[in-house]
C-alpha cells in the first residue's frame, strides 16, 4: 500500500516483508530505521482532520516496538494522542502514574508520532517506526553488545532492556571458555544474580545479591554444574527488565530470538550456538522462540511445558479458577514495578544501588492483564490466543527437540502430548512422557537422558558423567518430593570415538517418544521418583494402537458389545456435593501427597465398569468420550474420569476429561475418532436443544498406562471437581435441581473409545494402590446405577 507521510510517499510492501526470507528482512530491517530517521529529522508534524499542528518539542519520548508504540517520561495523567504517517490521530491514551503509555495493535511502518495538547501548546515528539516482528535487526546489532559474568542488560530491537545474568560452571572465568551455553527464559525471578545453591543450602549470599527462584533449578543450578555457561533471561515487565509484561504475547518471541542471537554472538558461547533449557513457565518460552527460527539456536529441551494456553486456562471450555487463574494472577502481581511491588529481587537490587533495574520499572504498569481478558471472555478467541499458543509455534520448529511431560501434571496439565502432532515435521524430536506430577519431567528416567541430548546438540561433545551432578540431583530430589527419588540410570555413549558416533547412537537408540510406565510403582518405596518400565513408539499417536469402543450398558456395565436396545440413564451433577480439588492441602509433589479423592455422591453422576480383563491391556494417547445427552438446562458441564479398579477393591485414578456441551462443535480438521478437538469459538456455540438427546464427544487427556488383568476399567460422569489436586472449575451452579440424561443403545451408541495398543506386557506386577505419582486411589463405590 502507498501512505502519504509528511510528504513523502513511501512504499511499504508489509505483506511482502512477511514472506521474504530472512536475509532480505535484515537487508529491509536498517533501510526503514533509516527512513524513519530522515523523517524525523525533516518532518514539520503537520495538522490533519482540523487538528492544531505541533508548535512544541514534547519533553517525553515514543518509540517504537513490535506492532506497539511506547511513551516515557510523560507527565501522569498526560493526555496523549498517537499520530500515523499520514498526520492522522488514531489512538488516545493516559500516562500513568510513571508517565507511560503503551499503544497497542498497530500497523508496522514509519512515521508515527505521539502528541500531547496543553493550552495552545501542541507538544509532539520525533517520529519513530513501528516495528514489523518478521523484521529482524543486522547480525550487527547483535554482536555489537558484549556481556560479562553477573547481571547484564541486553538491549532489544525496540530498546527496551532486559536483565539477563551470565553463570560460568564453578571455578571457571570467560578466559576458560569458550563454554557450551544454554539459556533459560521465564518471567520468574530469573536473572537475580545470587547464587541458588547457597539460598537452597542456607548460605550467605556474596555481596548480598538476591537469589533467583527455586524454579530456575535447571538453568541457575543444573546447567553450570554441568559445565554449561548459562545465562538467565528475565521476561519483558518483570523483575529488572524493562518493558510491559504481556503474557506470551509477540514480544515474548521477538524477545526471546533477539536474546538467542546476542547470546550465540559472545565469544565465550562455544561454536556460537545456545540451547534453550527450563521446566513449567521456561519450558513454556522455548517453544515460542524456537518457532521463530533463531539461527544462532542450536536445541531447546522444554520440560512440563504446555501445548495451549486456552486449554490450561478452560479445559473443555470451563474455566479455570483453581492453578490457572491463581497463577496469572501471580504473573500481574509479579510485572508491578519495584520498589513497593513486583519482585522482590528487583526491590533488592534497586536498593543496592541497580539504577538501570529502577528505569526499567517505567512500562511495568503498562501490563496487558491476560488474566482480566481470560475472565471476561470464556470462549476462544483467536486473535488472543493464536500468537500465545505454543503448538501454532512448535509447528515451525525445526531444531533438535528434547521434551517431557506428564500425564497428569497438576500445574500445565497432560495434553502436553497433543504438542507432539505439530512438530510432526521436525525429525529429531525425542519426547519422554510419564505419570507423575509437575517436577517429574526431573525425575531419575528423564534427567540423564536430556543430559545426554544436551551435550550432544548443543555442546557438540560425546556425553560425560558428572559425580557432583548426581550428588546435586540426590539433593534436588529429597527437596521437591521429601523422598531420595530413584536410581540414575548410567549416562550411555560416553565411550564414543567422536560426537558423530554418540549422536548417531542417542538418535538409534532413543526413541521419539518413550512412555515411562508406573513412575513411583516401587512397591518398597511406593511415590518415589521412579518409573518402572517404558515403551517406545516411533510416532504420536502410536500408529499400533488400535482404536476401541466400550459401550456403556444399561446396568453400569462397560462392554465392547454393543446394547441391543435403547435406554437411557438420569443423574443430577452437582459441584456442591464434593471438594473442588483432591488435595485440599499437603504437597503435590510429595511420594504419597494427602490426597482427598472422594467417591461421587448418590445420585450426582453415573458410573460404568467392565468385567475383570482376561490379559493387560495397555492404552496409549488420547481418548473420547462419545455422549448422547439431553438436559433439563440449556447447558451442562461434563466431567469424566477414567480408573482402574483392582482386584482387591481399591480404585486408582488414570485420566480425565471435561466439555462444557455447548462447546460440543469439533474443528473437523484436527478431530480424529480418539481426539475430538472443539473449536471453541463463540460462533460455533449453541444450547443444547430442549428434550432431544445430541451427540456430545469429551476429549479425555492422553493417557499412558497399563491396565492389568484382573482389574477393570471404570469411568465416572459427573459435574467438574474433585479429580485434580490444583485445577478448579468455574462450573454451573445447580443446586441439585438440573437433571441430565445419557441415551444408551442403539438410537445413542454413547461409548469410550480407546487408543489400546496391542502386544505390550508389563514388566512389573500390580503397582500397589496408592503408589504410583499423580493416581491416587481410594475405595471402589458403584453409582446409583450400578457401575
Amino acid at each position: 500500500m502507498v501512505t502519504k507521510v509528511y510528504g513523502f510517499d513511501i512504499l511499504i510492501q508489509s505483506v511482502y516483508l512477511a514472506k521474504m526470507p530472512k536475509l532480505r528482512i535484515r537487508l529491509i530491517f536498517p533501510m526503514l530505521i533509516v527512513i524513519a530517521s530522515t523523517l524525523s529529522s525533516c518532518s514539520t508534524q503537520n495538522s490533519a482532520n482540523g487538528a492544531p499542528a505541533v508548535n512544541a518539542k514534547a519533553t517525553f519520548t515514543a518509540h517504537g516496538s513490535d506492532l506497539e508504540a511506547y511513551v516515557l517520561g510523560a507527565k501522569p495523567n498526560e493526555k496523549l494522542t498517537l499520530v500515523d504517517n499520514a498526520g492522522k490521530a488514531i489512538a488516545n491514551g493516559v500516562a500513568d502514574r510513571l508517565g507511560s503509555f503503551i499503544f497497542r495493535n498497530l500497523n508496522a511502518g514509519p512515521g508515527y508520532y505521539v502528541k500531547s495538547q496543553i493550552g495552545a501548546k501542541v507538544y509532539g515528539t520525533s517520529t519513530f517506526a513501528v516495528l514489523d516482528p518478521n523484521v529482524n535487526p543486522p547480525e550487527s546489532f547483535y554482536s555489537a553488545q558484549h556481556m560479562q559474568v553477573g547481571l547484564n542488560y541486553i538491549k532489544m530491537r525496540d530498546g527496551v532492556t532486559l536483565a539477563a545474568t551470565l553463570r560460568l560452571p564453578p571455578g571457571k572465568t570467560l578466559a576458560d571458555g569458550p563454554f557450551p551455553t544454554v539459556i533459560e527464559y521465564s518471567g520468574y525471578a530469573t536473572a537475580a544474580p545470587g547464587n541458588l545453591l547457597n539460598q537452597l543450602l542456607g548460605q550467605k549470599q556474596t555481596g548480598n545479591l538476591p537469589a533467583p527462584d527455586s524454579a530456575t533449578v535447571v538453568g541457575s543450578l543444573l546447567a553450570p554444574i554441568l559445565g554449561f555457561a548459562s545465562v538467565s533471561l528475565q521476561m519483558r515487565g518483570t523483575g529488572c527488565s524493562g518493558g510491559a509484561f504481556d503474557l506470551f504475547g509477540q514480544l515474548t518471541t521477538t524477545d526471546g530470538y533477539d536474546a538467542v542471537q546476542i547470546v550465540s554472538s559472545q565469544p565465550f558461547v562455544k561454536n556460537h550456538k545456545v540451547g534453550l533449557v527450563g521446566i513449567s513457565f521456561s519450558g513454556i518460552s522455548q517453544l515460542f522462540v524456537a518457532g521463530d527460527r533463531p539461527p544462532g539456536l542450536a536445541a531447546i529441551a522444554p520440560m512440563s511445558p504446555t501445548n495451549d494456553l486456552y486449554q490450561i486456562g478452560f479445559p473443555g471450555g470451563i474455566m479455570n479458577n483453581g492453578f490457572a487463574q491463581q497463577w496469572e494472577q501471580q504473573r500481574v502481581a509479579d510485572s508491578k514495578p519495584a520498589p513497593g511491588g513486583g519482585q522482590p529481587w528487583a526491590t533488592q537490587m534497586i536498593d543496592l544501588g541497580d539504577k538501570t533495574c529502577l528505569s526499567n520499572q517505567a512500562l511495568h504498569l503498562q501490563i496487558l492483564n491476560i488474566d482480566a481478558l481470560m475472565s471476561t471472555v470464556s470462549h476462544r478467541d483467536p486473535s488472543l490466543y493464536d500468537i500465545r499458543s505454543p503448538d501454532l509455534w512448535a509447528s515451525n520448529i525445526n531444531v533438535p527437540v528434547f521434551i517431557a511431560g506428564q500425564f497428569q501434571d497438576e500445574e500445565t496439565g497432560g495434553q502436553i502430548a497433543n504438542i507432539l502432532t505439530y512438530l510432526k515435521n521436525d525429525p529429531h524430536v525425542f519426547a519422554t512422557l510419564d505419570n507423575g506430577t509437575h517436577v517429574d519431567s526431573m525425575g531419575p528416567g528423564v534427567l540423564i537422558r536430556w543430559l545426554e541430548f544436551l551435550d550432544i546438540y548443543v555442546a557438540d561433545e560425546v556425553p560425560s558423567e558428572s559425580p557432583l551432578f548426581l550428588t546435586i540431583a540426590s539433593q534436588m530430589y529429597n527437596h521437591l518430593t521429601g523422598s531420595q527419588g530413584g536410581t540414575l540410570p548410567p549416562m550411555r555413549f560416553t565411550n564414543a570415538p567422536n560426537v558423530t558416533t554418540a549422536k548417531a547412537e542417542f538418535e538409534q537408540q532413543t526413541p521419539r517418544v518413550n512412555v515411562l510406565f508406573d513412575n513411583g510403582g516401587n512397591a518398597l518405596n511406593p511415590g518415589i521418583m521412579d518409573p518402572l518400565w517404558s515403551q517406545g513408539f516411533s510416532s504420536w499417536p502410536p500408529t499400533s494402537e488400535i482404536t476401541t469402543s466400550y459401550y456403556l450398558g444399561p446396568t453400569g456395565t462397560l462392554s465392547t458389545t454393543k446394547p441391543s436396545t435403547t435406554s437411557s440413564l438420569s443423574y443430577n451433577p452437582n459441584p456442591d456435593l464434593v471438594p473442588r480439588t483432591d488435595l485440599p492441602s499437603g504437597n503435590a509433589w510429595a511420594a504419597l501427597p494427602p490426597y482427598k479423592w472422594l467417591p461421587t455422591p448418590s445420585g450426582a453422576g453415573l458410573g460404568f465398569i467392565t468385567k475383570p480383563f482376561s490379559s493387560n491391556m495397555t492404552v496409549v494417547g488420547p481418548a473420547s468420550l462419545n455422549l448422547w445427552i439431553k438436559s433439563s438446562a440449556p447447558d451442562t458441564d461434563v466431567q469424566v474420569d477414567v480408573t482402574e479398579v483392582l482386584p482387591n477393591g481399591q480404585e486408582m485414578y488414570v485420566q480425565s476429561g471435561w466439555l462444557r456441551a455447548s462447546d460440543r462443535s469439533l474443528d473437523s480438521s484436527k478431530s480424529t475418532a480418539l481426539h475430538p478437538v472443539p473449536t471453541y469459538l463463540a460462533s460455533t456455540a449453541s444450547p443444547l436443544p430442549a428434550n432431544v438427546f445430541t451427540e456430545i464427544r469429551v476429549p479425555i487427556l492422553p493417557i499412558g498406562f497399563a491396565f492389568r488383568a484382573g482389574s477393570r476399567l471404570r469411568i465416572v460422569i459427573s459435574a467438574p471437581g474433585d479429580d485434580r489436586p490444583a485445577w478448579a472449575f468455574k462450573t454451573f451452579e445447580t443446586y441439585g435441581k438440573v437433571k441430565d440424561t445419557v441415551e444408551i443403545g442403539p438410537a445413542g451408541e454413547s461409548a469410550l473409545v480407546l487408543p489400546v495398543v496391542p502386544g505390550i506386557t508389563p514388566l512389573d506386577s500390580q503397582p500397589p494402590c496408592p503408589s504410583n505419582r499423580g493416581e491416587p486411589c481410594r475405595i471402589y463405590v458403584p453409582e446409583s446405577n450400578g457401575g
